[in-house]
């Protein structure tokens, strides 16, 4: 059954076609209709079965463009998105991963150069052909010549917001399959790693032929790449790669515990393990302190662990050290010591205070977003819409005039509200640490989130002066993307976080985890910096509608990462403590 990701990726494709193309209007309509389709609460694809008079609850999704959702249902494509690929053959997903170049960018360089693909462009710009265009110029041609490597190693892995909602799906059609005994993803996926090379599966049954089939016959599945007796590899959810490993139940504790990595970890592990005479691998744990030749068998010695994956830990009396972190930064010695972190977990996190609503860029009212972070279970949540400012998308930030009439729309919703409302601002940092914000109106709001949307290629210490001089700004509450990246897009702001973590814990500013899949900034590394500093750490969605309020998990678990408890997160406060930690 064609998924409602594919449906919406088909309009975005459609969308991007058209904008490159120079017509109006219509893009925003098919990317709006393809936001819709994603948050839907019920399945898009099932209701364009009975018609397109079914679509019509659907915001944004008229008669045309319903009649298209039906058509790609019917016979997995677009005749008009077809026709526009034709007019326009060129890698859209590819060039657009560049830095600064976006779909009217492509058109252009379609039309003049004749460039279609990343070579075509690395050679344009090579060649000093791009600065012949009317606006562009030398500086646009060295940015984009600048930005393609960048784009081209960011083709090699997927986004963890990606890989993780196919990778659950596949363990769910997995588990209701008859010969599976036990089924969990591994490898970096299971680390909670930003980005990945593939979605690893690791399948526990006693029947391999039958797992595999129920694999490969599975209708996300695009193409089979290879299968045999164990293993398996597919391209599935767009052409991510899927592995499958399938084993004997009685190892299926072992061989998660080796498959999921990382191989630092496991190194670390094994050493560990053998200088207790106990030899550690997919297999399981064996004592081999009788035996002659250890490495004569993997399965040589008595089996003293495996069948579950703490066991292996177990036979080392150590407690199962969270996968995530599972990095060979000293966890193994931290579990020895008894000295393991109690990491925050979703349930941990009682609000959001970085949001967005239609004031700016999101897609959704004040009152709808207030009411859906009800539903999803928070105590509080705080508005926080863009100010104005370089790097804000279609300039959609609110001038001090604005904020201040925005006040009294949030407190009026705050009134009948089932939560918490703060007001609040997500405020630019500019190129010398000032905020894009006056003072008076800084003071009339609750929360400060101050982040930096351009200038990002200044070096590490202008950077990293800019940003603490922001956080000495005595109302800034959070740092927000501190290094404003976006993966596989652009690197962002080279920082030197240990400076960074310690003007945060002396500020008492938060270091903002943003849990944008597209971000997940900080992560693992810096957030263990910030927490080993004492510097407060928020796990926010930056949400611009509501369905990415569930994007909570990856900040969770990025947060995991670096080693963060719930006392170290000030959205797992009490909202009375929180406004105590408010400037």
């Amino acid at each position: 059954m064609t998924t409602d990701d594919e449906i919406a990726g088909a309009l975005e494709a459609m969308a991007d076609l058209l904008e490159a193309k120079d017509v109006e209007y219509k893009p925003r309509a098919y990317r709006r209709a393809a936001e819709n389709i994603r948050e839907h609460p019920s399945s898009v694809a099932a209701l364009a079965e009975d018609g397109t008079d079914a679509l019509d609850e659907i915001d944004g999704v008229g008669d045309a463009i319903a009649a298209k959702i039906v058509e790609y249902t019917e016979t997995g494509k677009i005749e008009e998105l077809e026709e526009l690929r034709g007019e326009l053959p060129v890698e859209m997903d590819a060039l657009t991963r560049v830095e600064g170049v976006g779909p009217k960018t492509v058109g252009t360089l379609y039309r003049e150069l004749g460039v279609r693909t990343l070579a075509d462009l690395d050679r344009a710009a090579r060649e000093e052909k791009i600065r012949e265009i009317h606006g562009f110029g030398p500086k646009t041609e060295q940015n984009i010549l600048e930005n393609i490597e960048f784009a081209r190693s960011a083709r090699e892995r997927e986004l963890l917001g990606d890989g993780r909602p196919l990778a659950d799906a596949i363990v769910k059609h997995l588990a209701d399959s008859d010969p599976v005994e036990r089924v969990e993803v591994a490898g970096s996926i299971r680390r909670w790693r930003a980005t990945i090379g593939d979605v690893d599966v690791l399948v526990g049954a006693e029947d391999h032929g039958a797992v595999l089939d129920a694999f490969t016959d599975w209708e996300r599945v695009e193409s089979v790449i290879e299968s045999g007796e164990n293993k398996a590899s597919v391209r599935a959810g767009g052409g991510v790669r899927v592995d499958i490993r399938v084993v004997v139940d009685a190892e299926f504790g072992s061989a998660l515990q080796y498959f999921t990595g990382s191989k630092e970890h496991n190194v670390d592990l094994r050493n560990y393990a053998l200088d207790r005479d106990i030899k550690l691998n997919e297999y399981g744990a064996f004592d081999i302190s009788d035996v002659a030749a250890p490495e004569s068998d993997q399965r040589v010695g008595e089996r003293i662990g495996g069948h579950t994956e703490a066991s292996m830990y177990d036979a080392l009396d150590l407690p199962t050290i969270p996968p995530e972190l599972r990095e060979g930064r000293g966890e193994i010695e931290a579990a020895a010591a008894g000295e393991l972190p109690d990491l925050v977990t979703e349930a941990d996190v009682r609000g959001d205070i970085h949001a967005h609503t239609d004031w700016s860029d999101g897609g959704f009212t004040i009152e709808e977003m207030v009411g859906q972070a009800a539903a999803f279970g928070h105590e509080y949540i705080a508005v926080t819409d863009h100010a104005s400012g370089p790097g804000i998308f279609g300039n959609t930030g609110l001038d001090d005039d604005e904020l201040i009439e925005q006040i009294d729309a949030v407190e009026a919703v705050a009134a009948d509200a089932e939560v918490e409302v703060l007001t609040g601002v997500e405020a630019n940092i500019d190129a010398e640490g000032g905020l894009s914000v006056s003072e008076d109106v800084l003071d009339a709001l609750d929360v400060i989130v101050a982040s930096p949307h351009s200038a990002l290629d200044a070096d590490i210490d202008a950077a990293t002066e800019r940003l603490t001089t922001a956080m000495e700004h005595p109302a800034v509450d959070v740092l927000g993307h501190p290094h404003g990246r976006l993966l596989n897009q652009r690197a962002g702001l080279d920082l030197d976080v240990t400076e960074i973590a310690a003007v945060a814990a002396e500020q008492d500013v938060a270091l903002e985890v943003n849990s944008n899949p597209t971000r997940l900034d900080l992560w693992g590394r810096p957030v263990q910096t910030a927490v080993e500093a004492g510097a407060p750490i928020a796990i926010n969605t930056d949400a611009h509608s509501p369905g990415e309020f569930g994007n909570v998990r990856y900040g969770v678990h990025t947060a995991r990462r670096g080693w963060a408890e719930p006392s170290d997160v000030v959205n797992t406060w009490p909202v009375e403590e929180l406004r105590g930690f408010l400037h």
